[in-house]
């Protein structure tokens, strides 16, 4: 089972965004040693609890505090950019980290309404935008021929596209290009069996093609603890954070509550198809049984571990866990 981690730079409660950066590339670290394969972040933009808005700039720091941990953005926001700049920006970082950086791309503006408007993103729905933009950014990475726009750096390298998504359409454009694919089940697993089916069975070698065959990550949310008892305790954090952002109301993560303690649910793979999120809670004995389960059930290539745990040692523990 391959493993990995996607990080939102969590600021805590009392907590600031230098000290959420801190803690990110610490994590990095030691999901180095462990063995995780990657190390992913995320682009949001005026949510409290997330330092990683400038997702890039992240990358760079965490990929400068590793030496052979793979970083890359899960995702950024496509719609939110010119093409050719996430094009430099990403050139740029393979020429700093070379060989160890992935670019995930989403179509969803990360953030809310207004938020979105000040980031200059167009709020018309256009399906074909974002499959557009996505080959334009993979033009800029082909070698220099007689190009009159060029991005430098970016020409030429060979940086990895991923797909992201949390519906069909993800799925129908990573299908359709040839591009690994990321559904975004740790928070969005109602469609996640019939795009993952959808995405294998209409997968194309195209002329833009990076793999010869599917290749499907699956986000996990992941709270593991020396006994099942301490991490449902650990993980009411992270339900009162999402409870708070599916309110409208989002804030920093939490410390952890004995009163949302008893929501938290134990993980059943019998009910995929019926779950809002996919959440293993427990001793790494239970995690392991349930992870288990998830890929017997899903046969994902790669799992994609979230973990919203307020204090940062116990964070790290639930990923030595698990690993």
């Amino acid at each position: 089972m391959t493993l990995s981690v996607l990080d939102l730079a969590p600021i805590t409660e009392h907590g600031d965004a230098a000290t959420a950066l801190r803690h990110s590339a610490d994590l990095a670290q030691h999901a180095e040693r462990w063995g995780y394969r990657r190390f992913w972040v995320a682009e949001h933009h005026n949510m409290p609890g997330i330092a990683s808005a400038a997702t890039a700039v992240v990358i760079a720091h965490v990929a400068a505090a590793t030496k052979t941990i793979r970083v890359g953005a899960g995702g950024i926001m496509l719609p939110n950019h010119a093409p050719l700049v996430v094009a430099e920006q990403f050139g740029t970082l393979e020429s700093l980290f070379p060989g160890r950086i992935d670019l995930g791309l989403g179509r969803a503006p990360g953030t809310d309404p207004r938020t979105a408007h000040a980031l200059r993103r167009t709020l018309a729905s256009d399906p074909d935008a974002f499959p557009r933009d996505v080959l334009e950014l993979l033009s800029y990475f082909e070698p220099e021929d007689g190009q009159e726009i060029r991005a430098v750096p970016g020409a030429g390298l060979k940086v990895p596209l991923y797909i992201l998504g949390s519906s069909l359409f993800g799925a129908q454009v990573a299908a359709a290009m040839g591009l690994p694919f990321a559904f975004a089940s740790h928070f969005a697993a109602q469609q996640m069996m019939p795009a993952v089916e959808l995405y294998r069975s209409r997968f194309t070698v195209s002329p833009v093609a990076q793999i010869d065959r599917p290749y499907v990550i699956l986000g996990v949310n992941v709270v593991a603890a020396d006994t099942d008892a301490e991490a449902r305790f650990l993980a009411s954090s992270g339900r009162q954070a999402f409870t708070s952002l599916r309110a409208g109301t989002p804030i920093r993560l939490p410390p952890p509550s004995r009163e949302w303690e008893r929501d938290v649910v134990p993980f059943d793979a019998s009910s995929l198809a019926a779950l809002p999120s996919v959440s293993i809670v427990g001793s790494r004995q239970t995690v392991r049984d349930g992870l288990d389960a998830f890929a017997v059930s899903m046969r994902p290539d790669e799992i994609m571990v979230v973990s919203h745990v307020h204090d940062h040692a116990a964070r790290l523990r639930c990923y030595e866990l698990l690993s």
